[in-house]
């Protein structure tokens, strides 16, 4: 099966390299450890209305295999040999005739392993490349000696910008702010003296290209800040999203946005009409008068912080008077679980693949959901750390409970949602947190297009 795996790759990859030397489209390239998707997401809400032909990398498919199939166009043929034996058939028609091929890449770019990204920047050479976040212990941590290797190993796509290229830096991360000597580097290396890459930078507590101002998070109406682009000062309204995750997204791709001289007016148009895409802090409608934040589409240390960072932010619309007049105080750990809503709720997932540091990133997560969540709830064994964490840190024991599964978490979660609670569901892709969420909806006909991993393929995995 691997050999049969490799074959593949080596297949698609050539025909990708083959396809893009023959139809040069534009192509911008993200990578980092959070906020990639989502960057992926907004840039291509801004450059789809104004390129001739735009495609973006579906879903997260950032792999050695799912960038060749965003290049070609063809679709994940699971365990389909027909299925991929007609994607390479694609590519080859598309090698051989002249087709109407997009002019505008956007391609979201991950490292699982070391070399990854390696592999993938001998042949890519990217017009615009952005670097977002990159955490200190980040998801896939497993396969790499260390996080430093993992910052290497990512910012490697730094040093393939074109020519005349602009590589775009999280401005907020020390760490990535060194990329921005990489052109200088380049141009001290023999053959290279010549080659020109502008560096340009987004964030909101440093000076940047593009910086958000007076951000603020609302679990009715979502996010809005005042962009500042190039010392212009604009107001962006987002729906249906919460966290600074999106801020920073939006901000990279208001940038991408000034290098492609799309006016200003145009581009806030654009930011104001995104679409998160599903599983990434969605904020969705829930049962008994509840709102939810489904995060479950993947998960990380990082993440799990910035989530819990936003549910931490969000004020509770009617909790205070409410709570002060039924109980005569605000502390809602002190009041009997199921006889008052407008609460903090969390559930949490394993994080996976984090190697030898899984014990302490739980822990930490439990440290941390101690001193925001009215009521936590975990999904798997290593999520029971988080919770082991929290009852040290004083949340009381009521208050906690720790499910094997999601199947087993959902129907107790339903059980206890009431009116105003805010549910935080967080999680990696195994504990399959989605189905926590779909016992929440208010509308849970609409499951398959709220929900991230509703097709057959999931649906069918235990």
């Amino acid at each position: 099966m691997q050999i049969m795996k490799k074959l593949l790759i080596w297949i698609l990859t050539i025909e990708s390299r083959l396809i893009i030397g023959k139809y040069k489209p534009f192509i911008v390239a993200i990578t980092g450890s959070v906020g990639k998707t989502s960057t992926k997401d907004a840039i291509y809400c801004v450059l789809k209305n104004r390129e001739r032909y735009a495609r973006k990398s579906e879903k997260s498919m950032n792999s050695e295999i799912g960038l060749p199939l965003t290049i070609i166009g063809a679709p994940n043929a699971w365990h389909s040999f027909s299925g991929w034996l007609r994607n390479i058939m694609l590519g080859a028609k598309m090698i051989i005739n002249r087709v109407d091929y997009p002019n505008c890449l956007i391609l979201e770019i991950g490292a699982d392993h070391p070399g990854d990204i390696r592999k993938v920047a001998r042949w890519l050479h990217p017009d615009i490349v952005v670097i977002t976040r990159i955490s200190k212990t980040p998801v896939h941590v497993e396969f790499f000696k260390s996080s430093e290797e993992v910052f290497k190993e990512k910012a490697f796509l730094a040093r393939v910008v074109k020519d005349g290229g602009t590589l775009i830096l999280f401005a907020d991360d020390d760490k990535v702010m060194t990329l921005g000597e990489i052109p200088k580097v380049l141009n001290a290396t023999k053959n290279m003296k010549d080659k020109k890459i502008e560096v340009l930078t987004f964030g909101i507590d440093m000076p940047a290209t593009a910086r958000g101002e007076n951000y603020m998070g609302s679990i009715q109406s979502g996010i809005s800040f005042t962009l500042d682009l190039a010392d212009e000062k604009v107001p962006v309204s987002t729906h249906g999203v919460l966290g600074k995750v999106y801020l920073y997204s939006l901000l990279a791709a208001a940038v991408v946005g000034k290098v492609r001289n799309i006016p200003l007016a145009d581009i806030v148009k654009s930011l104001n009409g995104y679409e998160a895409p599903r599983g990434r802090m969605n904020i969705i409608p829930g049962i008994n008068g509840s709102m939810l934040i489904d995060d479950t589409y993947n998960s990380s240390p990082d993440a799990v912080m910035s989530a819990l960072e936003t549910l931490k932010e969000l004020k509770s619309e009617v909790t205070s008077n409410a709570i002060k007049e039924d109980f005569g105080l605000v502390n809602l750990s002190n009041i009997p679980i199921g006889q008052v809503s407008h609460r903090k709720i969390a559930v949490l997932g394993d994080m996976m693949e984090l190697g030898r540091f899984s014990t302490d990133e739980h822990r930490k997560i439990g440290r941390e959901a101690a001193g925001i969540v009215n009521i936590l709830i975990t999904v798997g064994p290593r999520a029971q750390m988080i919770a082991e964490e929290a009852l040290r840190s004083g949340i009381p024991a009521d208050y906690v409970k720790c499910f094997d599964s999601s199947s087993d978490a959902a129907p107790y979660v339903a059980s206890i949602a009431g009116a105003g609670d805010i549910i935080l569901v967080k999680g990696s892709q195994s504990p399959r947190l989605e189905r926590v969420t779909k016992a929440l909806l208010r509308e849970p006909e609409k499951a398959d297009k709220l929900l991230v991993r509703q097709e057959e393929e999931w649906l069918n995995k235990k």
